[in-house]
């Protein structure tokens, strides 16, 4: 093969620098003809209140309370024969998967198990006026009852309930007293909880979860699944042991139970190891059917009617199995909180406060992101506060969302927090009719269905070896929240993983500025006042690196300035190709219908001509134009073949590339990189989110380094590849000015 000649090799752009040499006092005096500003006048003292306080209107009050109050945005135009279907099957489904947690994480949260499910159905009713996501399910979860247990036996421990028996020296546990107290522990510091998220969110401060990063987050998940399967051994192997809280708390339990394993409950152990079996299996079955399967399987409501069997065998008084109890019928009357105990609770309550709304949000944006709508931070703030706020004055402990269930309201078909609104119904039914029927409950049941629900907190230990390969400082902060959690306790364990993620912080900034390499470069200055936006380019300068404090800002910032949101773009791009299959789907039926007109109209004619032996109808007919379209339209499509198919498709393509056109004129995005001197793998994901919508994102003045830690998040993967860096802002822009064809061949 010859080379090619450069005379048919296809024109590059071409970069000339023809200036003179600008110093600052030149730029200052001739180009930017800086203006003396005029003293400010301060209004007078009549005029304040004019100026200063902005005028209140009836727009900006029902904007107001469509922001307090979400629910009134969307359920006003609630689509009734597309929604609810999907969101009566997902909030049954939601609501018989309630019940067994709302249970089982009562025993974690130290208080008696029918607060459970009273933290199951007042919470979730509240958070579906003011909640933002559609998707997530609040109520208890595993960590945070843990968290509340520790504090709720650290202030009421079983050592302040012990009694003399009449005329005897020996002294019993007095029970009642004690579950009293650490209720009124647990509803004291939800109420606190309450306070500090209502108040966070008033002032705006849904940005503090920021500073959980990721690896942060999943470490300090992992290490609470640990507390929480050690404190559930006790209950699968029937003995009695005292729990532990503070440090090494989790050594000294372990260790408890494995010096009074010869007490074990036998008949209790056996039913625990069969229900996880069986458990596991069924969530193994669900996990590779979701998709044939219309609902999953409810593996936790059927070893909950095993309490059946339960009561049949005796195993209570037989085998001396120890079950639920009794469980009142009805709600209890609303009583105020004892905030005698609020001065002890401060610090746990700002760390359950923090890690519980770190929950929700970062689970509420995963199903935004994938439904194509936003979530508000500060709102979210306000609907937690106040869901344990007002939830505290009916007995319930502090909620937060969970992922198990949220995954089954989303999987199930939800579409609206309407699910989440029936499945707190189904909770109230079982509350005030049928709770009785729980009692013969074995609580080695609910410790098995707790295990279980574990193991997707214990297949976060994969995150090892992912952060090995990518990011080692990532890797650090995900070991020390999981060690620390584990040997500190959970509340101060977070405090050193948000102090230690934070060292992190000035390590590599401090590291990254003494390490840069000054080279001679090329810099291209251009005159502010000549300067020009170029249409369909924009680019975007932060002085700042991007790492995970700052990527929800930097990604703001960016939509804002560009005009260009991801998520509204995929959001409506989506709501577009199903607007247009419906109208093809219908147009082929139109057409189907037509057809089956023409030809029974020519089949009639025909059949009259022969009956009336009368030849000329037919042709009559042909004249008409009827048969012919008939016979041409199945012609055309033997001759072109799979050619209409193709055709159809490029033309399908050519309607998207336009629909997006439409909706946002800009096409390419250049990220100017000069100030980063890092970048982690919440950064880097961020980014990543304008190529799936047809908006090339460029990088230009990338250090050496910066480049180098890219590439090992592998960040050059799919459609943003290594041929979109350029040195200079220049470069990228001549770059996106350049015909599409010589852009190919260039990068061939």
């Amino acid at each position: 093969m010859e080379p090619e000649s450069p005379s048919k090799r296809p024109s590059a752009p071409v970069l000339c620098v023809d200036r003179p040499v600008y110093s600052e006092k030149y730029m200052e005096s001739e180009l930017l003809h800086r203006k003396e500003r005029t003293p400010e006048t301060r209004p007078t003292p009549s005029l304040i209140p004019m100026s200063w306080f902005p005028s209140c209107s009836s727009d900006r009050a029902k904007a107001a309370v469509l922001s307090f109050l979400p629910i009134l945005s969307w359920l006003p135009s609630y689509p009734v024969r597309k929604y609810l279907f999907g969101d009566v099957v997902s909030g049954l489904s939601t609501g018989v998967m309630q019940l067994p947690q709302g249970l089982a994480y009562a025993m974690l949260a130290a208080v008696p198990p029918v607060y459970g499910l009273y933290s199951s159905f007042y919470p979730v009713l509240l958070y579906t006026f003011f909640g933002t996501s559609r998707h997530i399910s609040m109520g208890t979860f595993a960590v945070i009852s843990l968290m509340i247990g520790g504090v709720a036996e650290r202030e009421a421990p079983d050592s302040d309930f012990y009694v003399h028996q009449f005329n005897s020296t020996n002294k019993t546990l007095d029970t009642d007293a004690r579950d009293t107290r650490r209720v009124q522990v647990a509803v004291a510091l939800t109420c606190l909880v309450g306070i500090i998220q209502l108040a966070l969110g008033l002032l705006r401060f849904g940005f503090v979860a920021i500073y959980l990063a990721e690896p942060l987050v999943r470490g300090f998940t992992t290490a609470a699944a640990v507390h929480v399967f050690v404190s559930q051994l006790k209950y699968l192997l029937d003995i009695k042991t005292t729990r532990y809280s503070g440090p090494l708390s989790v050594l000294y339990s372990l260790i408890e139970v494995l010096k009074k394993i010869g007490q074990t409950n036998v008949a209790s152990l056996v039913v625990g190891l069969v229900c996880i079996v069986f458990l596991y299996v069924v969530k193994d079955l669900n996990d590779r059917f979701k998709k044939k399967l219309p609902v999953p399987i409810p593996g936790e409501i059927i070893v909950i009617v095993s309490t059946g069997i339960s009561y049949g065998m005796k195993l209570c008084d037989v085998y001396h199995v120890d079950v639920v109890g009794e469980i009142p019928t009805g709600l209890l009357p609303p009583s105020v909180p004892k905030f005698s105990l609020l001065h002890s609770l401060v610090v746990d309550s700002i760390a359950i406060a923090i890690v519980g709304f770190s929950m929700a949000i970062s689970l509420a944006k995963i199903f935004a992101l994938k439904h194509g709508y936003a979530v508000d931070g500060n709102q979210e703030l306000i609907a937690l506060g106040l869901c344990n706020f007002t939830g505290s004055f009916f007995h319930t402990f502090t909620i937060t969302c969970s992922m198990s269930r949220s995954l089954v309201q989303e999987s199930t078909g939800g579409k609206t927090q309407i699910a989440g609104l029936l499945s707190s119904l189904v909770v109230l039914l079982v509350v005030v009719a049928i709770g009785f029927m729980f009692e013969p409950l074995p609580k080695t049941v609910l410790a098995a269905i707790i295990m279980v629900n574990l193991l997707g907190m214990f297949k976060q230990f994969r995150d090892v070896c992912l952060l090995w390969g990518t990011s080692r400082i990532e890797l650090a902060i995900w070991v020390v929240a999981f060690i620390a959690s584990v040997l500190l306790g959970l509340d101060y364990g977070l405090l050193v993983a948000i102090a230690f993620a934070m060292l992190t912080i000035i390590y590599r900034t401090q590291r990254y500025v003494e390490g840069l390499n000054f080279q001679l470069l090329v810099t291209l200055s251009l005159c502010l006042l000549q300067a020009t936006e170029c249409a369909g380019i924009k680019i975007f300068y932060s002085n700042t690196s991007i790492y995970f404090a700052n990527s929800d800002l930097y990604v703001s910032a960016l939509k804002q300035k560009t005009g260009v949101d991801p998520t509204v773009i995929q959001a409506k791009c989506k709501s577009h190709r199903q607007k247009s299959k419906k109208q093809k789907e219908n147009g082929k039926r139109e057409q189907s219908f037509s057809q089956i007109k023409e030809a029974a109209y020519v089949w009639w004619r025909g059949r009259l001509c022969t009956v009336a032996s009368c030849q000329c109808c037919v042709p009559q007919d042909m004249e008409m134009g009827i048969t012919h379209e008939v016979v041409d339209g199945e012609g055309s499509d033997l001759q072109e073949n799979g050619q209409l198919v193709e055709a159809q498709a490029e033309s399908d393509s050519e309607e998207s590339r336009n629909f997006l056109e439409a909706l946002s004129p800009v096409h390419s995005i250049i990220l100017d990189f000069t100030p980063v001197n890092f970048i982690d793998s919440v950064g880097a994901k961020v980014i990543k989110e304008y190529a799936e919508i047809g908006v090339s994102v460029f990088l230009a003045g990338c250090s050496r380094t910066v480049l180098a830690e890219l590439r090992a998040l592998q960040f050059f993967s799919g459609a943003v590849t290594p041929e979109l860096v350029f040195p200079t802002i220049h470069d990228a822009v001549l770059h996106c000015q350049c015909p599409r064809s010589h852009q190919s061949n260039d990068s061939m």
